[in-house]
């Protein structure tokens, strides 16, 4: 398999044609686990300066990004430190950094103590507009995008609209810096599965990106210029008895002529709000006993070193 059998799908389809768009994002989604999407509305300015800012952020003296460093907070907000998060099951941890931002909720929320306050880097001044920006600009593809997969599934069109509208959503602002001793085993994102309900990566400057197919292939998966790559995660894995993949995926080391660079990512992980219960739906190969979404999430992060 290779980018050619995941052909881009229009997301712009979902409103013209939400039975279409159903169609191809259900047989993308349950051949791979994957779909490249098109035409998704989110606007390359916006993109280009939420960008600009994460490269800012991680080019701050390693002082002061280790000032953000929430203790004890499970990576959920502000800066988890290079070399802290490994892939389940993993020896080695992955070559990476990375800023996590949040649903913003009202004061007084309960599920404030889940879903704590953000928190901005005082020496990026454009950080918090530019990245407020396309988290929300995320927020609402991924609403889009799961109605096409509702409709897929056999439910109602806006079957995941209560469940994700205070979802504990992250955006993952991601550095992967320059690999300068490819020797040592390490790479910088081990093989795994997101945890969450689906993932939506805009198109990253440096390859590196895999995916493990049904032959055990690891095969390479470049989004063209513009669009954005969308994964199942395990949440929705789980709620669907397996009838939606989530599809083992990896980040490699580049080649040795681009080992100088740095590569830059912005995943944003779309979540269940915490309270959900995940119960399988019937009619899967697979069936998992009823979870909370915030239970899951902690078992998992646990998993991953981050708790």
């Amino acid at each position: 398999m290779s980018i050619a059998d995941i052909q881009p799908i229009p997301l712009s389809l979902v409103d013209s044609d939400l039975g279409a768009a159903a169609t191809a994002f259900g047989d993308a989604f349950g051949r791979t686990g994957f779909a490249v999407v098109s035409d998704h509305g989110i606007p390359q300015p916006l993109i280009d300066r939420a960008l600009a800012a994460t490269k800012a952020l991680f080019a701050l003296p390693e002082a002061v990004k280790a000032a953000y460093v929430v203790s004890d907070g499970g990576g959920q907000r502000g800066m988890t430190a290079f070399g802290v998060e490994a892939a389940k099951g993993a020896k080695l941890s992955d070559l990476k950094e990375f800023w996590h931002i949040g649903r913003n909720l009202p004061p007084g929320h309960a599920n404030a103590a889940i879903m704590p306050p953000n928190i901005w880097p005082a020496e990026v001044p454009a950080f918090q507009v530019a990245v407020q920006a396309l988290y929300d600009a995320l927020d609402a593809t991924g609403v889009r995008l799961l109605r096409a997969i509702a409709v897929h599934l056999g439910l109602a069109a806006d079957f995941f609209n209560a469940p994700v509208a205070e979802g504990n959503s992250i955006l993952r602002l991601l550095h992967y810096p320059p690999v300068k001793d490819a020797q040592s085993g390490a790479i910088r994102a081990g093989a795994h599965e997101d945890i969450n309900v689906i993932t939506l990566l805009l198109g990253a400057e440096e390859a590196g990106l895999q995916l493990l197919d049904k032959s055990g292939q690891w095969r390479d998966i470049a989004a063209p210029a513009g669009s954005l790559v969308c994964n199942i995660g395990d949440m929705l894995q789980r709620l669907t008895g397996g009838r939606l993949p989530s599809t083992t995926h990896r980040v490699v080391n580049p080649s040795p002529e681009r080992a100088a660079f740095p590569r830059y990512s912005t995943p944003f992980f779309l979540h269940f709000r915490p309270d959900y219960r995940i119960e399988t739906m019937p009619g899967g190969p697979m069936d998992f006993p009823p979870i909370t979404a915030d239970e899951f999430l902690r078992e998992r992060l646990r998993e991953i070193k981050l708790l």
